[in-house]
């Protein structure tokens, strides 16, 4: 088994290569009838952000191989400057590349009818483990055919990550008493108004909450799920624009009042921001998931044992939490697809799952409903019981994601453009409700041509 990490512009050279040499030769690729008559497979995986994540999956794929006498090769790709991105575009214009390929949310959209079926796939492991989301389904499956298989490894909550002191002391808020370690939630109280109550608080105190209003994915995800809980959908999944809709309206203005207690460089915030502010102790609370904890854990250990990590308040429309659902697809142009096939199965059962979450101490977070309790999240500390909540064992909250349940093409552009987050610092910064949602719906019919 051959592991290695790829850069761009070598992947590019050796699919463009690929792809003259199947343009001046027509030679057929080896039947394969079962994974066991062996064969190679070239895996694509994220360069996971959690150290040791990356070597547990290698193990997963090696022991597999061994055991099927399958030759693998694993690449790592970064998903830095989009890298993982371009390698899924390249791939699918070359028709060369990998077998499988890890595929961020909306990708798999995007190269749907380049991907090989996965019904037989998926249809066992829910009837063994469960069902998936929502969120799961509306990212792999169309028109009633699965087309990638959903992750554990990178699928992540958006929650947020509390200081357990900064919120009792300035707001007055308990979070370990609203969702305690091994119990399900008491969390009636813990609503947007709450919410918004304790926001004031905290910056009043010099430590606001660190939510961005960037155009990149984490600021996107957090007014998504704000969006989400107040019903607030741009356009419906018969793409009618709703925009100009009481439920918009009601978001935005709630949106607007959060902006004042937001840390003032909000608007350019990046990915990389809300984490820095909270294990530099300046936030009180972020949207994320246990990524900037792990951090802490090394550089803040004081800031780590005050962290606790729980499900979204509740808004008009219910209590909606941010997940970024990850697939793992095989290209209709692989050429050993019962490979990757059996692949898949492997690295998606629950001693797979359980293996992968405790590598990424509790960050990835599988898809089926029976693998939502395994030790590491009731385990891992400190604080014990900081990720009890995370993975979200009592289905406290609806899982969704921003522009959900609007047509894919255009859902990944208002998603990829940051148009939610883009509507709140306009309206927040003065322009008139109106204008702002005039602005919105001219963007939006802008993606649907």
């Amino acid at each position: 088994m051959m592991t290695r990490r790829i850069s761009r512009r070598r992947f590019i050279a050796q699919t463009g290569a690929g792809a003259a040499a199947a343009a001046t030769a027509n030679i057929a690729a080896p039947f394969v009838h079962t994974a066991h008559a062996a064969g190679s497979l070239n895996v694509g995986m994220w360069d996971h952000w959690v150290p040791g994540a990356n070597a547990a999956t290698e193990k997963l794929i090696k022991d597999w191989a061994e055991k099927e006498k399958v030759d693998v090769k694993v690449d790592f790709i970064t998903s830095q400057g989009q890298k993982l991105n371009l390698t899924a575009v390249a791939e699918g214009q070359a028709k060369s590349g990998h077998d499988v390929l890890f595929m961020g949310s909306w990708m798999v959209s995007r190269q749907a009818e380049l991907l090989e079926p996965v019904d037989d796939v998926v249809n066992d492991l829910v009837k063994e483990n469960g069902d998936v989301s929502d969120v799961a389904k509306y990212m792999a499956r169309f028109k009633g055919v699965w087309k990638a298989v959903p992750s554990t490894f990178g699928s992540q909550m958006k929650g947020p990550a509390s200081r357990i002191d900064l919120l009792k002391k300035h707001a007055g808020i308990d979070v370990q008493a609203l969702y305690p370690a091994g119990a399900p939630p008491k969390s009636d109280s813990w609503t947007y108004d709450a919410f918004l109550k304790a926001a004031e608080a905290c910056h009043k105190a010099g430590v606001p909450f660190g939510i961005g209003l960037g155009t990149t994915a984490d600021s996107v995800d957090s007014i998504g799920a704000i969006f989400s809980a107040f019903g607030a959908i741009l356009i419906d999944e018969n793409e009618k624009i709703t925009i100009k809709s009481d439920s918009v309206r009601q978001a935005l203005d709630y949106c607007k009042r959060l902006y004042a207690f937001l840390p003032p460089d909000a608007p350019s915030w990046d990915d990389a921001s809300n984490n820095k502010a909270f294990v530099a102790g300046q936030a009180s609370l972020i949207l994320n998931p246990p990524s900037a904890w792990a951090v802490a854990l090394r550089d803040a250990p004081n800031i780590a044992e005050q962290t606790w990590h729980h499900p979204m308040p509740k808004g008009p429309k219910g209590r909606y939490a941010s997940f970024l659902q990850q697939n793992l697809a095989i290209w209709s142009f692989s050429k050993n697809k019962s490979a990757g096939k059996s692949l898949l199965r492997h690295i998606s059962s629950r001693a797979s799952a359980e293996a992968m979450v405790s590598a990424s101490k509790g960050y990835d977070i599988p898809p089926f409903a029976k693998f939502k309790t395994f030790g590491t999240w009731a385990d891992i500390g400190p604080p014990k019981g900081t990720l009890y909540h995370y993975p979200d064992p009592h289905q406290d909250q609806i899982l969704a994601v921003a522009a959900m349940p609007s047509p894919h093409a255009v859902a990944a552009q208002i998603y990829a453009q940051g148009t939610m987050s883009k509507m709140v610092v306009r309206h927040a910064q003065g322009e008139a409700m109106e204008k702002t949602l005039a602005w919105a719906e001219s963007e939006v019919e802008g993606f649907m041509r």
